[in-house]
């Protein structure tokens, strides 16, 4: 792609502006700066080269720039664009977020930055189960969506300028107004992280009476409730950011979950059935192995021999191969899939060559489907 010198400002440099930081540096023609209030990130991003220069002074790292990207959380976001508006800026310069929820912030942007300045809302769709700026990658976002939410009157030029910008970070750039984004995210993401917290404080209160509830939740439990261990405080903020959405979203939810309490009421096996089958049909339709609101899990269940030493040997193949793992468990529960031992595997491409390695090894492998 052929640019001119740019600068680009990276304002909060953990695991998403970093990844972007270093998407940008694809380009020799682009200098990344990065912001952070304290300098222990900045260190870090030096070191490894995620960023061309840092520093902890907001100004300083928005003067020159002429794509600011806010890649902070969403409540430090509103406070920035509250910052930028008395702050000298590059005539055109575009200034963009990654915020998960977009309304809001696409409505404070219109009230407070200048009008020499054009404000294009943003969401990359990925993450990891790891935070920080030495867990940044410049594979995060390839082939995720990221969606961009231009308020009306944004000039076709600047988001066509951003997207084109974007392409270095290989994701699937795609546009849509900010309320149908929070609305689908809210959806798809923000409400599942609600329900998974509220099952696991409802089991917990359980536990409470008596050991079990803990001790069998170790296998299906804790895969489809893992969302629950996110961040107290960012989905503190994103709930009250998406409020409206999300009460909406919790409305439909009740009235759906009391459907489902008068079909076993009733006894109505018919009806029971085609809810799960219609449930199972959609679910079954969507893209598998895409990157989407959550983070997909890079997991592979296999069957071990109980005889000591297996889980070395497993281990000491995938090292002989460079294979990255973050985490390994042992599963005593299993009745919702097969395999003993779980492995989870820092990316999708590592996970795919720890199946073919394991599988040539005739070990049965299993994914979660």
């Amino acid at each position: 792609m052929e640019m001119k010198k740019i600068t680009i400002a990276v304002i909060g440099v953990g695991l998403i502006g970093g990844s972007i930081a270093l998407s940008m540096r694809r380009d020799p023609n682009i200098r990344v700066v990065g912001y952070d209030v304290r300098q222990e990130p900045l260190d870090k991003a030096l070191t490894l080269g995620v960023i061309h220069a840092g520093t902890t002074d907001l100004q300083t790292a928005v003067r020159e720039a002429n794509v600011i990207f806010l890649a902070a959380p969403v409540e430090q976001i509103v406070a920035t664009l509250q910052h930028l508006q008395d702050m000298e800026l590059q005539p055109d310069v575009i200034v963009t977020d990654v915020g998960s929820t977009k309304a809001g912030i696409v409505r404070q942007a219109v009230e407070v930055i200048p009008e020499r300045v054009t404000f294009i809302g943003g969401h990359p769709m990925a993450g990891s189960h790891k935070s920080g700026v030495e867990a940044a990658s410049d594979r995060l976002l390839e082939n995720a969506y990221y969606v961009l939410t231009p308020a009306p009157g944004t000039p076709p030029e600047k988001v066509e300028r951003l997207t084109e910008l974007l392409s270095l970070t290989r994701a699937k750039v795609v546009q849509m107004d900010a309320d149908t984004h929070d609305q689908v995210v809210g959806a798809v993401s923000h409400f599942p992280h609600v329900l998974a917290s509220a099952l696991v404080n409802l089991v917990a209160g359980y536990d409470e009476e008596n050991g079990w509830h803990a001790r069998l939740a170790a296998g299906g439990f804790r895969d489809i409730t893992r969302i629950a261990s996110s961040n107290p405080r960012m989905w503190r903020d994103v709930l009250l950011q998406n409020r409206e959405p999300l009460l909406k979203i919790a409305k439909d939810w009740t009235k759906a979950l009391e459907d489902v309490i008068e079909l076993v009421e009733e006894g109505d096996p018919e009806g029971i059935e085609r809810f799960f089958q219609t449930a199972r049909d959609f679910r079954d339709g969507l893209p598998e192995r895409k990157a989407g609101a959550l983070p997909p899990l890079n997991d592979l269940y296999i069957d071990i021999p109980d005889h000591p030493g297996e889980i070395g040997r497993i281990t000491t193949l995938l090292g002989a191969k460079q294979i990255n793992i973050t985490n390994l468990q042992i599963r005593e529960t299993r009745e919702d899939i097969y395999g003993a031992l779980r492995i989870t595997f820092h990316s999708q491409e590592e996970m795919e060559k720890g199946e073919e390695l394991l599988r040539f090894f005739d070990y049965n492998v299993y994914r979660r489907s």
